[in-house]
């Protein structure tokens, strides 16, 4: 045979590169065993780790894998190395005596994160001081102590300047306090969302620990949807795949394996089920040290925060056109009389005090003007409602999805563990031909009794290694099952059969598993038999794995082939079992000659063991919950796995499923285009045997197409893209995965669909509290700004000064929003229709009561400004200052029974619940007592003169005439609020 030229050379080439490579194994075996030696000399112990009975210390141990050095790694033992050294049982895990766990977490750690330092009173005393008008204000305050005291002398010339200085330190101290209260609570919340129980193994028992309690040495069990809780290397496990996107970027999932053992803190276990050895905590994981260098995001503004501040600069704007009108006709007057007595150039110091007077005065109509309350009163709302939220078992983890699930007008709901009680039982079976009633069963004999023995063995041998659960011995020598609810169910049928777990687990070798997977909804396992060759065992959905089965095992223990009678009869079962609410699996088993764990695990030609029927009974109280989903707007449709029957059986037992509704399966639900799809989803109420994908298309078709604020529940980790695709992403915080918690806005504490309706209330009522408060105080603001500019253009003076205006702001800002902020909700709530995407925040029944009652407050300041003197018989030198505190007191009680009118927008009874609102009780007191101990007592500080027991009645008596006149007010007709509309619920 010829060879080309080319070839020849190529042959030749080829040979010296492999007699190359022969040449360099010795040496680089050489070099790797040096390297190896000299890692291992370098290392020295430290000597307080060697005094703890410990041989590795917590850097070198972190570094292993931080780095994945595989060298070091082989140094130190290899995984058995390194559980050796950190004085642990890879089977046993660590040993629980106090002293000794002590002892580890003084080596090596706690698995915490190092906390932001708790920023103190005072510096939010100092943010508070950093606004600009009070700049302004603190300027004008120094400039007039000085002017004061240099013209009339101390305390005389004081007594202005000390009044706005009071007047800013009030202001400043009750901000700075709100605020760092604020602060202690989100720290509060952030501590509660630490909370999370992992499975450990320790002196041998499985048990659960809080995540901060975990400790280099422990043996954690990890799953599908699991958080890794900190640094570790792999011990043991099955198709283990990890999303380790959050530390790397790299959105290709990793596998891990004996050949790539590292696991790292923060990441997420996408597929699989493992065992790991802890080796670094806390701030020495990768994730710790990621963390040190991020700054905590938690304080971005909610959206209707930012529409709030939109509003507030609006308003800021108008109030500074109108101070600085206000300040020049108010200064005109003295400038033109400079002017016309040729003195522009001479001025005293009571020219300059009255300018400087005139200049306060147009600066607090700023402060009063610009409505800083309005993302206070935010804040304040959803504080108040997540802390309450708490106590209802709803953990908020960002902070706007209080304000949205108040507009929320779909829940797309899961059915196991939200709408049922997730805590299941086997019902009924089918095995061998023979259906049976399961619960209700008195001894195991009765049912073994119809059961062929194979077959019993052949069930046994399935549930006990086809499982992600495992039955344990706790610390009380107890049989405990850990696991998944289904896990549970079928475990306890396997127990009830009276045979022991132990041998069934020990007898087979577990070779390749295939965890449940919600696309091919079926758990897959390989065992190498003792006797040689192969088994597959699958469990699943009964339709997918009875379509998988050509034979059955009949009543005889026989190997029957599954002919169509058989396989109807079998499917008749399933549909029964449907029927009655039951969710239903099929467990099935493959003889196999040889496998290799490369290979897949087969989808077909398996014999059907059994079906059974699991009963998972609807939570009390749903339905009543979805009856005032229903009332109040909102639409619930339930997304599930589960078998059609069993969904619409259930929907219908919650009231989901109605008789216009619709149920539809999700193969179907892919199949319909863009079209069918328009017509199809406003009417349907189930999607049943649901993908994650169908999930995500549904949740984005009723956000975008539909314009729907949509609420989602989920608990896997393949509900995550719907919980990141909704407005509100709400995570079951029992069954829930951790990625189903990231991924989500509120955890559910309760796993509870009632607690979801909860949640809704709040959400409205923190709208409504807010919707209340802007209602509240643009009247203040509107009446302020125009009795005040009216007077300063008609009288040349302002009967509100710096002090009582600082003081106006005070009531309707800090302490306005600290009353109507806080109320809590009722069940009017949820009898009114949702806000939606597009609904206005400032309505017309709002604008209609702040014109109505702007308008009676300012005829009121007008008419005592022009005719006060005649009504009340004021005469002599000090009827202006008397005028002008019967102004300022009565305008203070008409923000004082404004407040509680302002309770309720529409309906007549403001003082429904108001007896149980404490805080709204309390600002109303402490309003009222201040306002007295001001105007009776602080004289020279806030330019008031005491007023009689007929001044008092008469300012009183004008504050609560404003609340008829609002009960009037809300009697005119303005677009009606917005009806429930049924046509659009199916």
């Amino acid at each position: 045979m010829q060879h080309s030229v080319f070839e020849v050379c190529n042959i030749k080439l080829c040979v010296w590169q492999e007699n190359l490579q022969v040449a360099a194994l010795p040496s680089k075996a050489t070099l790797e065993f040096e390297d190896g030696v000299s890692l291992r000399s370098a290392y020295v112990v430290p000597e307080d780790v060697q005094a703890a009975g410990f041989q590795i210390d917590a850097d070198e141990l972190a570094s292993i894998v931080e780095s994945r050095d595989t060298k070091k790694l082989a140094v130190h033992g290899q995984l058995g190395g390194i559980a050796h050294k950190l004085a642990t049982s890879l089977t046993n895990g660590i040993v629980t005596d106090k002293d000794l766990l002590n002892q580890r977490q003084d080596i090596y750690g706690v698995n915490k994160f190092a906390e932001t330092e708790t920023r103190s009173f005072w510096e939010f005393v100092w943010e508070a001081l950093q606004d600009t008008t009070l700049i302004i204000l603190t300027a004008c305050a120094v400039v007039s102590l000085v002017v004061g005291i240099t013209t009339e002398g101390w305390p005389q010339g004081a007594h202005d300047g000390i009044g706005i200085v009071a007047s800013i330190l009030l202001v400043v101290s009750v901000t700075g306090t709100s605020n760092y209260q604020q602060s202690l609570q989100f720290r509060d919340l952030d501590k509660e969302k630490r909370k999370i129980l992992v499975q450990v193994t320790r002196n041998g028992l499985r048990q659960r620990v809080l995540i901060d309690d975990l400790l280099p040495g422990d043996v954690v069990h990890l799953g599908v949807g699991d958080q890794i809780p900190a640094d570790g290397l792999f011990i043991s496990g099955f198709s283990v795949l990890v999303d380790e996107s959050s530390l790397t970027g790299e959105s290709e999932p990793v596998f891990v394996n004996e050949d790539n053992p590292y696991l790292l803190s923060g990441t997420k276990v996408l597929d699989g089920s493992c065992k790991m050895l802890v080796t670094a905590v806390g701030m020495r994981t990768q994730w710790g040290k990621l963390m040190s260098v991020l700054t905590d995001g938690g304080d971005d503004e909610t959206p209707l925060q930012i529409r709030l501040n939109g509003v507030a600069n609006t308003i800021g704007k108008i109030g500074l056109f109108f101070s600085l009108l206000t300040f020049i006709v108010l200064s005109q007057g003295i400038f033109g009389q400079k002017y016309l007595d040729g003195l522009l150039l001479s001025w005293s110091g009571d020219d300059v005090l009255k300018i400087l007077d005139h200049f306060a005065v147009a600066v607090t109509i700023v402060v009063v003007a610009v409505p800083e309350g309005l993302p206070l009163a935010v804040t304040l709302s959803l504080a108040f409602a997540m802390n309450k939220m708490m106590n209802d078992k709803a953990l908020v983890r960002q902070l706007a999805a209080c304000e949205t699930m108040g507009s929320a007008t779909v829940i797309c709901s899961d059915k196991t563990g939200t709408l049922t009680t997730n805590r299941m039982t086997v019902v009924k079976a089918c095995i061998c031909g023979n259906t049976m009633q399961v619960n209700n069963l008195q001894t195991p004999s009765s049912m073994l009794s119809n059961i062929p023995e194979v077959a019993v063995e052949t069930l046994l041998e399935s549930i006990f290694n086809n499982t992600s659960g495992e039955v344990v011995i706790n610390q009380d020598g107890k049989y405990q099952i850990l696991g998944t609810p289904t896990e549970t169910a079928l475990l306890e049928l396997a127990l009830l059969l009276g045979r022991g777990c132990g041998e069934k687990q020990q007898e087979p070798k577990i070779v390749k598993v295939e965890p449940f997977n919600s696309t091919k909804k079926m758990m897959s396992t390989i065992l190498e038999l003792p006797a040689g060759g192969y088994r597959a065992h699958c469990k699943g959905a009964s339709e997918i794995v009875l379509a998988a089965c050509d034979k059955f095992i009949d009543e005889r223990g026989c190997i029957s082939p599954l002919d169509d009678t058989t396989s109807s009869k079998l499917n008749d079962i399933i549909k029964t079992f449907s029927s009655e609410a039951l969710r239903t699996l099929c467990l099935a088993y493959r003889e196999m000659d040889g496998f290799s764990t490369q290979e897949q695990i087969p989808l077909q030609g398996y014999t059907c063991i059994g079906i059974v029927g699991i009963k998972d009974p609807v939570r009390p109280g749903v339905s009543q919950s979805v009856a005032t989903c229903r009332s109040a707007g909102i639409s619930v449709r339930m997304i599930t796995g589960d078998n059609i029957d069993t969904a619409k059986a259930i929907a219908r037992e919650c009231g989901i499923l109605t008789k216009d509704g619709i149920a539809i399966e999700g193969a179907e639900f892919r199949e319909k285009n863009a079209e069918e799809l328009l017509d199809l989803i406003p009417k349907m109420q189930v999607l049943a045997r649901s993908s994650p994908l169908d999930k995500h298309t549904l949740v984005k078709h009723l956000r975008t197409t539909f314009s729907e604020v949509v609420a989602v529940t989920g608990d896997g980790t393949n509900d995550a893209p719907a919980l990141r695709e909704a407005d509100i992403g709400l995570a079951m915080g029992i069954a829930g995965t951790e990625v189903a918690k990231e991924s989500a806005d509120v955890v559910i504490l309760d796993d509870n669909f009632s607690t979801i309706v909860t949640v809704a209330k709040w959400g409205r009522s923190v709208y409504v509290n807010i919707q209340k408060f802007v209602q509240f105080q643009l009247t203040v603001n509107v009446v302020a700004l125009l009795v005040n500019f009216s007077s300063a253009c008609f009288t040349g003076d302002a009967p509100l000064s710096a002090v009582q205006l600082l003081w106006v702001n005070m009531i309707m800002d800090t302490l306005g929003a600290l009353a109507l902020a806080t109320e809590p909700p009722n069940d009017n709530l949820m009898k009114k229709a949702p806000v939606g995407r597009t609904g206005k925040f400032i309505t017309n029944v709002m604008w209609r009561n702040i014109v109505g009652q702007s308008l009676y407050q300012f005829a009121v300041m007008w008419y005592l400004q022009t005719q006060g003197k005649h009504l009340f018989g004021l005469e002599g030198y000090n009827a202006d200052i008397v005028l002008n505190t019967i102004i300022f007191n009565t305008f203070v009680f008409c923000q004082v029974f404004n407040e509680i009118s302002s309770r309720e927008m529409e309906d007549m009874n403001v003082l429904r619940g108001m007896a149980d609102n404490s805080i709204f009780l309390g600002v109303l007191t402490g309003t009222i007592f201040f306002q007295f101990i001001l105007v009776q007592f602080l004289g020279d500080f806030a330019y008031t003169a005491p007023l009689n027991q007929q001044q008092w009645l008469i300012s009183v008596l004008f504050g609560f005439l404003g609340m008829p006149i609002a009960a009037a007010i809300k009697l005119i007709p303005v677009e009606p609020h917005e009806k429930v509309d049924t046509r659009r619920m199916p």
